[in-house]
């Protein structure tokens, strides 16, 4: 399948899943490329927390942070969400680099603000200007994203998310007002990672071990059935968002990142087919990359 008919394919896969979606894929090596909307602003959701990451091994390639560090997490204040520290009752004392370690494999809101804490949203975002992410920015911690949820949602809380006009004025789903960045951007931001440039050789090797635990088998891997084949990447979730990016690896040295984000009007938290589209997606991007 010729690349330049691929895009056509990847918005029939999204509709037939029945989501509107955005992708930019790169082959980190020779350059390729291809994209469904590469350059559309989305919100990023947890996704966001690799450039947090990226940005705390920046840091400490300078001598400016040291990820040995403890930092100590007490249970009160700590921002909510269903993994990690967020869901933990207890007190907590960790290194800075096992804290990071949470918020990338299992997407721990209460590990991300712990960092944000330490190195602020200003460094995220010289971060990511200082790799040319023109369209990346983070507006708000975690747990401020949360907290514009629940105003936004109103009284009627969690439960209001299931109805479309909530849904509608929520500022967390709107990447004018909230952490956005494009699909290029995050493949641009994971091919410098690859290829060492976004930090030095030995901190480039911690975040992709990083990523390459993550615990999400159900969206880009899902794509990649395949005992040799790689899968590193963060999703990233919010009411009617669905989103991952990620590096796939094959076993003769093919290394391809892509960035899937995806919108859906259906608000139902458990869609199998809305999370599937986005290795669906992946793979159709990425076959297109490796055809002779």
């Amino acid at each position: 399948m010729a690349v330049t008919d691929t895009p056509a394919r990847i918005r029939a896969a999204f509709a037939e899943a029945g989501v509107t979606g955005w992708l930019h894929a790169l082959d980190i090596d020779s350059g390729a490329q291809l994209g469904a909307g590469a350059d559309q602003l989305v919100c990023t959701a947890s996704v966001h927390k690799l450039c947090l990451l990226v940005t705390l091994h920046q840091l400490a390639a300078t001598g400016a942070l040291d990820l040995a560090e403890p930092v100590e997490c007490p249970p009160v204040g700590r921002t909510a969400g269903p993994t990690g520290l967020a869901a933990m009752l207890d007190p907590v004392r960790m290194s800075v680099r096992d804290v990071a370690y949470l918020m990338m494999a299992v997407s721990d809101n209460a590990a991300a603000d712990l960092l944000l804490g330490r190195v602020g949203l200003d460094a995220v975002n010289h971060t990511t200007q200082r790799l040319g992410l023109g369209g990346t920015h983070a507006v708000h911690t975690f747990g401020e994203l949360f907290a514009t949820i629940r105003r936004d949602a109103g009284p009627g809380g969690a439960r209001a998310l299931t109805d479309p006009h909530v849904i509608t004025r929520l500022r967390a789903l709107d990447p004018a007002r909230t952490n956005r960045s494009t699909p290029r951007d995050m493949t641009r931001l994971l091919g410098a990672v690859w290829r060492d440039e976004a930090c030095t050789p030995e901190h480039g090797a911690a975040i992709r071990r990083i990523l390459g635990l993550q615990v999400w088998p159900h969206r880009m891997a899902s794509g990649f059935p395949f005992d040799d084949v790689h899968v590193a990447g963060k999703t990233g979730s919010l009411p009617t968002v669905r989103n991952e990016v990620g590096v796939v690896e094959y076993p003769d040295g093919g290394r391809y990142a892509v960035a899937v984000f995806t919108r859906t009007a259906n608000t139902a938290a458990t869609l199998p087919a809305a999370d599937a589209v986005i290795g669906t997606a992946a793979r159709i991007a990425v076959d297109a990359l490796r055809a002779p």
